[in-house]
């Protein structure tokens, strides 16, 4: 059973996949908490419409790629708050051609998947392993799945993403914690420019995108009692593509 009062961790919240995803969870009766970067005012928007809902959120500021203020950030939240569940969305997008693909691109988008996983994730392992209980979700992407042009460094750190989550399962397993990988195909947040959007449909079997809250019932699923018996899967939504 899911211990009483467990909070979920939501990296990058404040907007898109992230967003419903805290929100889903917050609905689900866990008390959230929102991890953000920069942006105060979405944030907070994100934060009121929670309580709206009778929801319990704690905003927590941090860039996730940065191990010093991750590790400070984490500690004072694991002093505050018992953190069952943590869902690893935090990314970013910043594409180029693999010849022109400048060390800095690289480093953004890998430092913020993969090290951002590390990052928050391990300090929250070993209170996991002493409540016996514990959701490890991880966002990956169709990208990691089946690559993307211009995407070299998006779809690596993707893939190490799944990588990481087929490990980590078999590591926790008999803790009675489980570690699962959602990959997403094209889902309309503002990290698909509508410019792209009519080619994108196209490739997608439905010919619809997805929507954020579709991700957010499948992340909800996996963060519940009823997944107890799937661990170390990459389960994709993406409207049938293969």
């Amino acid at each position: 059973m899911v211990p009483q009062e467990v909070a979920a961790l939501v990296t990058g919240g404040s907007r898109g996949i992230g967003e419903a995803i805290a929100r889903r969870l917050a609905k689900a009766g866990h008390p959230v908490i929102v991890n953000y970067c920069s942006n105060d005012a979405a944030a907070e928007r994100v934060k009121q419409s929670i309580e709206a809902e009778q929801g319990k959120v704690t905003l927590a500021k941090f860039d996730v790629a940065d191990e010093e203020l991750a590790s400070q950030a984490i500690e004072r939240l694991l002093a505050a708050h018992p953190i069952g569940i943590v869902v690893n969305n935090a990314a970013v997008v910043d594409d180029a051609p693999f010849p022109t693909l400048r060390r800095e691109k690289w480093q953004r988008v890998t430092r913020t998947t993969l090290d951002g996983f590390f990052n928050v994730t391990q300090p929250l392992i070993m209170p996991m392993v002493s409540r016996r209980w514990g959701r490890i979700i991880n966002i990956s992407s169709i990208s990691g799945l089946i690559g993307s042009r211009g995407q070299v460094n998006y779809s690596a750190a993707k893939a190490g993403l799944i990588g990481a989550t087929r490990s980590l399962a078999c590591e926790l397993a008999k803790r009675n914690i489980t570690v699962n990988a959602v990959a997403p195909g094209p889902i309309a947040t503002d990290m698909l420019p509508k410019e792209r959007a009519e080619e994108v449909v196209k490739l997608i079997p439905m010919r619809r995108l997805g929507t954020a809250e579709e991700v957010a019932h499948l992340v909800a699923f996996l963060a519940g009692n009823e997944s107890a018996f799937i661990t170390g899967q990459v389960i994709g939504i993406n409207g049938g593509m293969l």
